[in-house]
């Protein structure tokens, strides 16, 4: 990964946020913020009402109590409302927020899909390296012999389908909430909080779209926590496999950040899952021996 570009240094301490030139005397916007990402939030928080209530409507669930326990026992019935979610919340992300931001949904989170294409060769081995190395490490972890994430893995059919969504449609959704909007929304947040109130400071602040190197530490590491809290219910709260999640978070926050692309640790992170799915794959006999997956 050392041929991938370093950040642009605009001064000592800190460097370029990606953005258009500011128009002579107005403050440049910094996007997205936190205010940003708690509107996104609101926005999944309603696709998971809309979702559920086409769910219960269609399937009698709400009149059944025991076909709802069973539904929410069902991979691909799980798997599918998180993907409603997902579809529905990017929809209205991609619409809502070029209004507000007057630049498109892409080029406001740095998604940068050329840098992606440019650095594919180099991505994917990373990513597959990456996985490879946790799995020999989670080896290592005591784990309990069950946790949430088995009931994705009784049959092969669950298998494929979990497969097909962890390695076509998580990643991205994933990258583009934490890289693409909590990381530069706490990073902007560091460095505002942090900002000396001097005249020349707030000058400066207001004329420029720079972010310090320790606003990046912070929010990398902070993104990174709650990356790993997410996960931590499907891993049983074994808190070393969080642990090494959380390494796992910062190393994709390190790509995004040195390449100025979510789509790059978007493609990072689809190699990394997609590489656990093969070894699983590989591991039982093509998904028909998923009795050598207990623990």
């Amino acid at each position: 990964m050392s041929s991938l570009p370093p950040l642009i240094p605009v001064e000592q301490g800190t460097y370029e946020q990606t953005s258009p030139a500011p128009v002579e005397g107005e403050a440049p916007p910094r996007i997205p913020n936190l205010g940003h990402a708690l509107l996104l939030l609101l926005m999944a928080m309603i696709a998971f009402l809309l979702t559920q209530g086409v769910l219960f409507l269609s399937t009698g669930a709400m009149r059944d109590p025991h076909r709802l326990a069973q539904l929410s026992h069902n991979p691909k019935v799980l798997i599918a409302v998180q993907g409603g979610i997902y579809l529905i919340t990017l929809l209205a992300a991609w619409i809502v927020f070029p209004l507000i931001w007057q630049r498109p949904f892409a080029e406001g989170i740095q998604w940068n899909s050329p840098k992606a294409a440019k650095f594919a060769l180099k991505l994917i081995p990373a990513g597959v390296a990456t996985s490879l190395i946790v799995q020999a490490l989670s080896g290592l972890i005591a784990m309990p012999k069950s946790v949430p994430m088995d009931q994705f893995f009784r049959t092969p059919s669950d298998i494929w389908f979990v497969a097909a969504f962890g390695t076509l449609a998580a990643p991205a959704v994933e990258e583009i909430f934490f890289r693409g909007f909590l990381f530069p929304a706490f990073a902007i947040a560091y460095d505002w909080l942090s900002l000396h109130r001097t005249p020349e400071a707030i000058l400066l602040w207001r004329s420029t779209t720079t972010l310090t190197t320790a606003s990046f530490f912070f929010s990398g590491f902070l993104t990174s926590v709650l990356f790993a809290g997410l996960h931590a219910a499907q891993l049983g709260h074994t808190w070393s496999a969080v642990a090494l999640l959380l390494c796992v978070s910062c190393f994709f926050t390190y790509v995004r950040v040195i390449t100025q692309s979510v789509a790059c640790s978007t493609l990072l992170h689809a190699s990394y899952n997609l590489t656990i799915f093969v070894t699983t794959f590989l591991a039982t006999g093509g998904f028909r021996h998923l009795e050598k997956m207990t623990r």
